[in-house]
């Protein structure tokens, strides 16, 4: 019994990393609070929030790598999100 339980947590968190994986970036010009705090790894509604509000003050961001900008944000957790976020051309809001 414990056997057929491990194998079917092993699954589990192989099928959600395998969909994860696969996720679409998140436009971070675009994106609402909660759909950047879903996408980015270490990145919850505060900080979330405290990209919206950064993008409504200053503009759209012209590359991922503005994020920085951000207070709150660093190279590690821009690092870490690379793949999970993007600057789509003509998209800002």
């Amino acid at each position: 019994m414990q056997k057929i339980f491990g194998n079917l947590v092993v699954a589990l968190v192989f099928l959600f990393v395998s969909v994860a994986a696969f996720a679409a970036p998140v436009d971070i010009n675009t994106a609402s609070a909660e759909q950047i705090a879903e996408a980015m790894v270490g990145v919850g509604e505060s900080k979330a929030e405290a990209i919206v509000t950064f993008r409504k003050q200053h503009g759209a961001f012209k590359t991922v790598d503005d994020l920085v900008m951000v207070k709150g944000i660093g190279e590690k957790t821009l690092e870490k999100n690379r793949a999970n976020i993007m600057v789509k051309a003509g998209a800002v809001k």
